[in-house]
Order: structure tokens, then sequence, then C-alpha cells
């Protein structure tokens, strides 16, 4: 790059793709693991990488506080109550339960069935786009560092507008850009073009579809720290079978086998802690987004409001 030339481009033509709600990419639908919830009515995106809020209270309280109310309960059984014993136990889970539950969620990005629209909040304002026209910018570009060597990466935005002042507007990426490839990303949109134009529900090509299997198949790749022994076993089972009987488990396999079933605790503790943050939440949406999430809700998309002369009653 001439640093000489400050306007050169960001984007170049080889590199960059501007993708439609209704024209297809020609990739296959592909979820990259930030979907957070696929329901009948909306989909949402995490905007970071929250989904392991809980990992703390999953840590503390699911080795520490359960050993320790455990260790409790057997002395307990042998005569002996200690109290203090008990009370640590139930503060490794307590304290950082509530440090991470009462701690507001980013809220996600949100794509809405009922009223195909988009819903973003930026530091409490809420921004939005009508999904029908809206178009994405997808742009491939490379990393490039001594240590790293070269990376390929790939971005993929939309623009939203601020409710009520639509002369302000963002770019709003749909995940990190890092490790994924403009193929990836493209497949990406077809998922979410998938669920906003055929969903809920839809098949390996994005058809749709009576059946949930395609979208299960896809969302339960996430790694779960709860599946851990699930997924050893799993893996176990194939070795054999490839093995055709022959010696086919190795040291890593013993010792996964052995370690795995520590971590389902602390992943259930995770999970719930993170499902309760989440749900706290919800709440921090605009009375006017949660209504239009809801079965019976409003279908008026936001913009007609603005149309219409803004915050109306309806």
């Amino acid at each position: 790059m001439d640093m000489n030339m400050p306007e050169q481009p960001r984007h170049n033509a080889s590199s960059t793709e501007i993708l439609g709600s209704d024209k297809s990419t020609g990739e296959q639908p592909m979820e990259l693991f930030i979907v957070d919830e696929h329901t009948e009515h909306y989909l949402t995106l995490e905007v970071n990488d929250d989904s392991y809020r809980g990992m703390l209270t999953g840590v503390l309280g699911g080795i520490g506080g359960c050993g320790s109310v455990g260790l409790t309960l057997m002395l307990a059984m042998r005569g002996v109550f200690d109290p203090i014993m008990l009370a640590i136990g139930i503060s490794l889970f307590l304290l950082p339960f509530l440090w991470e539950t009462v701690r507001p969620l980013p809220l996600p990005i949100l794509f809405n069935r009922r009223t195909r629209e988009v819903y973003f909040d930026h530091d409490g304002e809420l921004f939005h786009a009508p999904w029908d026209g809206i178009t994405a910018v997808a742009h491939e570009f490379q990393l490039v560092g001594a240590q790293i060597g070269s990376l390929q990466n790939a971005s993929l935005e939309i623009r939203v507008w601020k409710f009520g002042e639509p002369e302000i507007a963002l770019m709003v990426s749909l995940g990190a850009p890092f490790g994924k490839s403009l193929a990836l990303q493209k497949g990406f949109w077809e998922y979410i073009r998938a669920y906003m134009n055929n969903g809920p529900y839809f098949d390996e090509y994005g058809n749709h579809s009576e059946s949930d299997a395609f979208v299960k198949s896809q969302l339960g790749v996430r790694f779960k720290l709860s599946n851990s022994f699930k997924d050893t076993l799993a893996r176990i089972r194939q070795a054999k079978k490839d093995a055709g009987g022959k010696n086919y488990l190795g040291a890593d396999d013993v010792f996964t086998l052995i370690t795995s079933p520590m971590f389902y605790l602390p992943g259930k503790i995770q999970e719930f802690t993170y499902s309760i943050a989440k749900r706290r939440s919800r709440n921090l949406w605009p009375s006017l987004v949660t209504e239009r999430l809801k079965a019976n809700g409003p279908t008026t998309r936001l913009v007609d409001l603005e149309c219409d002369g803004g915050r109306k009653a309806e």
C-alpha cells in the first residue's frame, strides 16, 4: 500500500461483494457459531463473545462451591458440622452468580420475521432497518504480520438507521471477521436469508422445511463444556469402529475420558447463569421492539411509524 495515497479506497472490486435480501449468493446456508436464539418469530446474533458469561460461576460454583458443600455433608454424616465450610461453598456459587447475572448482557442483533426488519442497540439508542431491500457488504481482506504471517479474513456488514432520526446511520458487523473467508460469510448470509424469507426452518439448500433437523444440526455444532464427556465417548466409539477392533485408545483418549466428566457440572452452571443473564437483558429493549416479538404483537415496521409521524399510538 502506498502511504502517500490517502485517497486509496478501503475495498477493491475483487474482494468486495454486495449481497441482497432477495438474491441468492450461490452458497449453502451455514451458521458461524454466533446465532444465540433461533425461534419461530425472531433470530438473534451475538454482538461480541459474551456466550461464555457464567464461566466464572461455573468454575467457582461447580468445582469450589460443590466441593465445599460436598465436604460439609460428608463431615456432617460423621457427626461433624462445619458452618464456615458450608458458607464458603454457598458463597463460591452465589457471589459470582449475582455478579454475572446483574450485569446486563449487550443486546444482540435481532432479525424479526413477523415485521421483516432488523433491530440493533447502540449505547442505548435503537437502530433499525427493513429487511425487504436490505443489502449487506461482504469484504475479504488479509491480515499480515511478522508473527502470524498472512491470515485470510472476511467481514459482513449491514446498514441500520437510528429510530426517529434516519439521517444517522451505522454499519453493523454481523460477527467478527477474523478467520473467515468470503465463502463462509456468504453462507452465513444465506442462513439469515433462508430464515427471513423461507423460515423459520429450512433445509441445507435454504428451502422451507417443516422439520427443524437441519437448523438443529447447525446450532448443535457449537461447543458446550457440559457436552465434553458425551463428545469424548462419541469420538472413542468412532475410533473403535475405524480401528476394526484393534487397540484404538491413546494416552490422550484415556486422559480426556477421565477428566471430561469433571466439566459437566461447571458447564451446566455456566449455561444456566448465561440463560438468566440473557433473560434479564431482554427487558432492556424498548417496548416498540418487545411488543413486536410477541406472536400477537403489532406487525407494523418501525420505518412505517417514522413515515406516519414517529412514536404515535397504534
